[in-house]
């Protein structure tokens, strides 16, 4: 054979040798998925739930009208600092004035017929007691008469003279006895009379009092009315005249999202930030949890709605704060993050590389094909489709270039890792991304790790 075809066929099956080489390359590389990873680490986790709400006084009072009237004075305005009893407004008393004055003037006519009744019923008393004493002496004059009349001793008219003496004396002693009965009904009467104008003077005094209002403690005024107020009936409120927020002690009343709530407990601590002081913090606890849930979309709570609601409910959270600024006032946007849990040094990944699979698919790779193993039992027909429920939580570790699928037992979940109690260890590398391959990716594939640079999320 001549040397150029010699070196035609080396030449020849050094090509096909190199298109074989290139084909099987390109093919295997169809089958590896480039992947990022991440190692597990130990770091301090803190669960935290995030609530919005508004900025308000722990303690404050509507101070409501309990009398119709116009507003004569107005001694405060909002925003300013009052300390308990200070006058704050006043009504129109006329009327109220002219009751008290006439009741007074009452009381102190029934006071001084009480004092000529007592007079009266003294000198009555006495009037008794003397003719007491002069019935006894007509009666013991009268019983000698009748003796010495008997003995013959005295004359007949002397008899009958001491006779009417003593039925005098005993007619002027019934009398005195009315007399002092009628003087103890007139007194009593009088004692009452005073009685009912003290308690008319009560019932005026309480009205014109009515008119005037003074803070209950120490705060700030932090509402304020119109010219006239009314005052509540049945089933209905009066005029609010003023709010007095005691701005010692303010709370961030929040609403926390129904599966939020069972987290959530007192003495919890909290970080709350308030739109209007941007780039500060501020800290507190939970002092308060409701126990009725609030329909979010129309803020009733569920023991009001006569009918059951499928919306979003929420549950009232107090967050008292812990030194408060003074510059603080009622209704400011806040949100809190409430901390519900914490790890020391725990054992923990990204979040993003926690994924599902199916039984299906880890038998699949815990059994590959070609490899002797039990054949499994036999599944009835009505389960011929998997069950979302049956879905395996779990991560994709890096194990000779491939990703096993490991089933994990999960803790507590912090901003951007989760905690990890069971089924991996310190070092092992995980996949956390992308999305796209963390979806589709099969337990067991063969995978090329690429953390250069970060892919952009594809969303299908």
């Amino acid at each position: 054979m001549k040397a150029w075809k010699k070196i035609a066929i080396g030449v020849g099956i050094v090509v096909v040798l190199a298109i074989v080489v290139g084909l099987t390359v390109s093919q295997s590389r169809k089958n590896v998925a480039t992947v990022q990873t991440g190692k597990l680490q130990r770091q301090d986790l803190a669960t935290v739930v995030s609530a919005s709400g508004e900025i308000k006084p722990k303690t404050y009072v509507n101070i409501g009208a309990n009398a119709y009237g116009k507003i004569t004075h107005l001694y405060v305005k909002e925003g300013d600092h009052v300390k308990k009893g200070q006058l704050l407004a006043q009504l129109e008393n006329v009327q109220s004035s002219a009751d008290v004055n006439a009741n007074e003037a009452s009381l102190q006519a029934a006071q001084t017929d009480t004092i000529a009744a007592d007079a009266s019923l003294r000198t009555s008393e006495a009037d008794l007691v003397r003719a007491q004493a002069d019935y006894d002496r007509n009666k013991l004059d009268w019983d000698r008469a009748q003796s010495l009349f008997k003995d013959g001793l005295i004359s007949k008219s002397d008899f009958d003279s001491r006779k009417n003496a003593w039925a005098t004396a005993d007619a002027g002693l019934v009398q005195a006895q009315a007399r002092v009965a009628q003087a103890k009904a007139q007194h009593d009467s009088a004692d009452k009379h005073v009685t009912q104008a003290r308690a008319n003077l009560t019932r005026v005094t309480d009205v014109l009092q009515k008119t005037s209002y003074s803070a209950p403690y120490n705060g700030v005024v932090t509402n304020l009315p119109g010219e006239s107020v009314v005052s509540g009936i049945h089933n209905a409120l009066g005029s609010t005249l003023m709010t007095i927020a005691d701005m010692s002690i303010i709370t961030a009343e929040v609403k926390v999202d129904e599966t939020d709530i069972v987290n959530v407990h007192l003495g919890q601590p909290a970080e709350v930030t308030i739109d209007a002081i941007p780039k500060k913090i501020f800290y507190g606890a939970v002092s308060e949890i409701g126990d009725n849930a609030i329909v979010r979309s129309s803020g009733v709570s569920t023991s009001q709605s006569a009918t059951a609601s499928e919306e979003a409910k929420d549950f009232k959270v107090v967050v008292t704060l812990i030194d408060p600024p003074s510059s603080l006032r009622p209704g400011l946007s806040t949100t809190a993050k409430i901390t519900t849990a914490t790890r020391s040094n725990a054992l923990s990944l990204p979040i993003q590389a926690l994924t599902l699979r199916s039984k299906e698919q880890i038998e699949q790779q815990n059994n590959p094909p070609g490899s002797v193993h039990a054949a499994p039992p036999a599944a009835p027909e009505t389960a011929s489709k998997t069950k979302k429920g049956d879905d395996i939580q779990g991560v994709f570790v890096i194990r000779n270039r491939k990703a096993i699928f490991v089933p994990v037992t999960t803790g507590i979940t912090g901003t951007t890792d989760i905690e990890v109690l069971d089924g991996l260890k310190d070092g092992d590398e995980v996949i956390t991304g992308s999305y796209k391959i963390l979806r589709t990716l099969k337990p067991g594939s063969s995978v090329k790790i690429d953390n250069t640079v970060p892919k952009k999320e594809e969303e299908s």
